[in-house]
């Protein structure tokens, strides 16, 4: 398959008085064109800082260290700003975890949308303002030429996640890049807007990274998932295989630690500890302090991430070769 976006090597550094934060430590991967990939881990995993790298929107005091994000071909870290704000919002949009705080609550949904596309696409008013009634058509609201008025806090959750994905949707592009974007909204309206965006995948035939902590959202919705810890990627298989198969103690966990109806169990399993600051990061694997198979090799050398399968890695000295 055609590979449309290629990550190799990304670090993403933050440079405090507490010392350097590696957020993101040496992460690659692929996304194929058409394809959705989930992203999962724990808060602090280093997912939506990788996610904010690929269209270079790291806040200070952070920074991109090192690797490549390669864009249709093209390395984005090679391009000047102008460059990047036209790739932003037009051939890779993203999708934010709180609407509210991405939405300008001083301006109508339709004139934000209509915006973009006046400055990405080059429309008329009137034409931009048709196209942004459309827009708002296609992710569900009801009387879209009513609401196309509406100002942010006029709408519930669920319309305002509407609202900023028909926005990043508005110049078609490549790749959808999704933070969250069913978090705090109820499991009714969650399944609402992941049905829009399967929906929309298969129409523009866009390819989308979903970035989640929610494994059920990512067997909902994802071709492939790639799971994170301490900002390094620790397995990465197709949603299937990671499924019934995980590998990493770490994706075991978080697999058993989901809720089913039919479970019979008295209480969720539970991954023993928390996921360390950056600052703290142990020697060897970064998980074994919490792992319950940790060999005396996991404290002392790190294992490196290896292919096991056909498009599938593990960093897991469980599984290693060498």
């Amino acid at each position: 398959m055609e590979k449309l976006l290629q990550v190799t090597d990304l670090k993403t550094f933050f440079y405090t008085h507490d010392g350097t934060l590696p957020a993101v430590d040496g992460v690659s991967f692929h996304i194929n064109a058409g394809e959705t990939l989930g992203l999962v881990g724990e808060s602090g995993s280093g997912k939506s800082i990788t996610a904010l790298s690929l269209l270079r929107l790291i806040p200070d005091p952070g920074k991109i260290v090192s690797g490549e994000i390669r864009y249709a071909g093209e390395n984005l870290l090679e391009k000047n700003d102008l460059e990047m704000r036209k790739i932003r919002g037009n051939k890779i949009s993203m999708i934010f975890q709180e609407p509210m705080t991405s939405l300008n609550p001083v301006f109508t949904i339709g004139y934000q949308i209509r915006e973009v596309l006046k400055l990405h696409q080059g429309l008329t008013k009137k034409a931009a303002w048709e196209k942004a009634i459309e827009l708002l058509h296609s992710v569900g609201f009801a009387m879209p030429e009513q609401r196309v008025d509406n100002y942010p806090h006029q709408l519930s959750g669920g319309m305002r996640q509407r609202a900023m994905i028909a926005i990043a949707l508005s110049c078609r592009p490549g790749l959808l890049i999704a933070d969250e974007p069913t978090t705090a909204l109820d499991m009714t309206i969650q399944a609402q807007i992941l049905d829009i965006l399967k929906e929309l995948r298969e129409k523009t035939q866009m390819s989308i990274l979903l970035i989640t902590h929610d494994l059920g959202v990512v067997s909902e919705i994802a071709d492939r998932v790639i799971v994170m810890y301490a900002g390094k990627i620790v397995e990465m298989a197709s949603v299937e295989k990671l499924f019934q198969d995980p590998k990493h103690p770490y994706a075991k966990g978080l697999l058993q630690s989901m809720p089913r109806i039919y479970d019979k169990r008295d209480r969720l399993h539970v991954i023993n500890g928390v996921i360390p600051r950056p600052t703290d990061y142990p020697e060897g694997c970064r998980f074994h302090p919490r792992c319950d198979r940790a060999q005396a090799i996991c404290a002392k050398k790190e294992p490196p991430l290896e292919n096991i399968g056909p498009d599938r890695q593990v960093r897991c000295w469980l599984h290693a070769r060498s």
